[in-house]
């Protein structure tokens, strides 16, 4: 009997995403489907992707028809523009001068892509639609905006294992992270995670234990402690450095102190050793009195 899942399990998922229109396929857990489309990246992972049904790991209209699905079973599904990518927005083309892009050095034309900055400081990434009469339109809708996605999926695995699920989350949200170097303490409705021996980009870490919380709380775990805190991982450096002073002024402290009652214990053993000796001397003393004053009366005798 095949196995079903549900909103809250962590899994292992492959699949293969395609544009309904033109069969294009734009995303893949399978390495050799990624070269033969050639959309293949050094930089990228594959293999089944650990998620968490229901948390939004992957997009909205196929996270919602995850649920209910069989383990070693594949399924395709189809997902509409308003649950993948949205609709193409005709606000979100732009048009600009000639002049804005060469300032910049850059010299546009159709299919370029581009990032812009807004006045209030956000990037926008966009793509150079046209270049004409000193003018140049950019489209900043996702590429994939307005188009049915096809999803062929297959949930390789339910992870049954507390602490292989903890090590799951922590493989997509850190896939950097040597897992053999975390340490990780499973509760009931608790978990412990210590980073202390992995060498990690301390704000990669502060934003990794952040969206882990998150993560772990979705599972069904109430109190998630991570070690460092992300309060020490904000602390700066000079903080830090006076706190391990004042740390090891304290245990010196506490070592003079333990020393010092160590002294005075001897002292005292010292003390009552010759307090002894000296009573054993006087106890001596007036047992030869004693003798001496027995013997004088046997004399007179």
């Amino acid at each position: 009997m095949l196995m079903k899942v549900g909103r809250g399990d962590v899994v292992r998922l492959h699949y293969i995403g395609k544009v309904k229109e033109t069969g294009e396929i734009f995303d893949t857990t399978y390495e050799e489907v990624a070269k033969e489309a050639g959309i293949y990246s050094e930089k990228g992972i594959y293999g089944p992707v650990p998620i968490a049904i229901g948390a939004g790991h992957v997009l909205k209209g196929l996270d919602e028809q995850l649920e209910g699905l069989e383990v070693g079973k594949k399924y395709t599904i189809e997902v509409p523009p308003e649950k993948a990518f949205g609709r193409r927005d005709p606000k979100l083309i732009k048009t600009f001068t000639l002049g804005q892009f060469r300032r910049q050095g850059i010299m546009p034309f159709p299919g370029l892509e581009v990032e812009i900055e807004t006045e209030s400081g956000k990037k926008l990434k966009g793509r150079v639609l046209s270049v004409s009469s000193g003018r140049v339109r950019v489209d900043f809708n996702h590429p994939l905006a307005g188009k049915t996605i096809i999803y062929e999926v297959e949930i390789v695995e339910k992870i049954e294992d507390p602490i292989e699920k903890v090590k799951a989350l922590i493989e997509l949200r850190l896939p950097m992270v040597d897992l053999s170097k975390v340490k990780i303490e499973v509760g009931e409705k608790d978990v412990k995670i210590d980073f202390s021996d992995v060498e990690i980009d301390k704000n990669t870490l502060i934003l990794g234990e952040i969206i882990l919380e998150s993560d772990l709380k979705f599972i069904g775990y109430e109190q998630v402690e991570f070690k460092p805190t992300i309060d020490d991982l904000l602390k700066p450096p000079e903080v830090k450095v006076e706190e391990e002073i004042e740390k090891e002024v304290k245990e010196q402290k506490s070592g003079e102190e333990a020393t010092e009652e160590s002294k005075e214990e001897a002292e005292k053993k010292t003390e009552g050793v010759k307090e002894s000796a000296e009573k054993t001397e006087e106890e001596k003393t007036a047992e030869v009195k004693e003798e001496k004053e027995e013997a004088k009366e046997e004399a007179k005798g």
